[in-house]
């Protein structure tokens, strides 16, 4: 089956974030795609319209066995569906964690750098923030386990992971991954791995995905695994998410943290998640096919048409991020904004001033009209 990435669709002028914030600008920054959903998606969406009727919702049963079927399947775990919480969206699951696990005094663990919301949640909880930089290592990004130890305090109660990683596009391995729960462990902090990227890996063989899920029983049961079809199947702005999360009282502080701040689900939000679990691994597969192709371009352009820039191929995600330091500009985002009318991701909000983020996920052909544009602003 052949699905079309290439033809452009307007999505100016439609109350879209990326290209309605800042009109004037040429977008390539919020991480939403611009392709449209899986057929099998928009078949369901117009099924579900089709009813009528759009009253309070909850979690049907065909998405909650889409939801297991793909974690047996796809995560490679059996889970009983009360270990499941249905939420409206991942970044309040974040939220959430800080507020249910710290009190006045405590502080959140991440390291840098990392998708915004990351280094933002403390706020919510009124507690500290501690965050660390990945480290390079024969060329990769990785855990610097010592400043790491270095830098955690008794105080410190919950841990964020990304995996894979937003910006960097690292898949972290399972003996990564096991070694962060042990330092969880050891200081016993509760992990929250956010996966929602987990679905956009180019080399599953190379690079599989190490879940949270998969840890030991008995490092598994301090976790929260975060998890949604939104970035892989282009349905963020429908709003669903779920979080697994094995230990019981675990469970219940999380879900005791909501209190009457969220807001139901938006019951369309079910059917597109049933359906892109269900239905949409074709249309999965072609896409990350595309999107490796645009990455190697990508790669290739930054690294042999940018002097000043550089850029690594990313393992996961249709996300670049780009070093430009080498420029000597106090902020690279800002001058391809003036010079090339080019909305891009600043490094700063990242924790990484100097570096900016480019999103790839769009037809290839736009992709190089963009970076034809960072060219010529050099």
């Amino acid at each position: 089956m052949n699905f079309d990435f290439d033809t452009p669709i307007t999505r100016r002028g439609t109350g879209c974030i990326k290209y309605d914030r800042r009109p004037e600008l040429d977008p390539f920054w919020v991480a939403d795609m611009d392709f449209a959903s899986a057929p099998a998606i928009l078949e369901a969406l117009h099924k579900r319209v089709d009813h009528g009727i759009f009253g309070y919702a909850q979690a049907h049963e065909g998405l909650n066995s889409a939801i297991l079927t793909y974690l047996r399947d796809r995560r490679n775990t059996d889970v009983p569906i009360d270990h499941i919480v249905h939420l409206g969206g991942l970044v309040p699951a974040l939220s959430l964690s800080a507020r249910a696990f710290c009190k006045a005094g405590d502080a959140v663990m991440t390291c840098t750098p990392v998708y915004p919301p990351f280094i933002g949640v403390h706020h919510d909880a009124h507690v500290s923030l501690i965050t660390v930089d990945h480290a390079k290592a024969d060329g990769r990004w990785v855990f610097d386990w010592e400043a790491m130890e270095n830098a955690v305090t008794p105080e410190t109660k919950v841990f964020l992971l990304c995996n894979p990683q937003n910006p960097l596009g690292r898949v972290f391995s399972g003996e990564e991954v096991e070694k962060l729960a042990l330092f969880c462990e050891t200081h016993d902090l509760v992990l929250v791995s956010d996966e929602i990227h987990c679905d956009l890996i180019f080399d599953e063989v190379t690079t599989p995905h190490f879940s949270a899920l998969n840890l030991p029983e008995t490092l598994a049961k301090r976790t929260i695994t975060l998890l949604a079809p939104s970035k892989t199947w282009n349905i963020a702005g429908l709003g669903y998410a779920f979080a697994v999360i094995p230990d019981d009282t675990i469970r219940r502080k999380f879900s005791a943290a909501r209190g009457h701040t969220l807001s139901e689900i938006n019951g369309l939000a079910y059917y597109a998640a049933e359906a892109a679990y269900r239905d949409g691994e074709p249309w999965r597969q072609e896409l990350v096919n595309y999107l490796k192709g645009n990455r190697d371009l990508l790669v290739e352009f930054i690294n042999t048409r940018c002097p000043g820039m550089s850029v690594k191929p990313g393992e996961a995600t249709y996300l670049a991020w780009i070093d430009a330091r080498g420029l000597g500009l106090e902020n690279p985002a800002l001058h391809f904004e003036k010079k090339a009318g080019l909305f891009l991701s600043d490094g700063a909000y990242f924790g990484w001033p100097g570096w900016i983020r480019f999103n790839f996920g769009c037809p290839r052909a736009r992709m190089l009209e963009g970076l034809e544009k960072i060219a010529a602003a050099l």
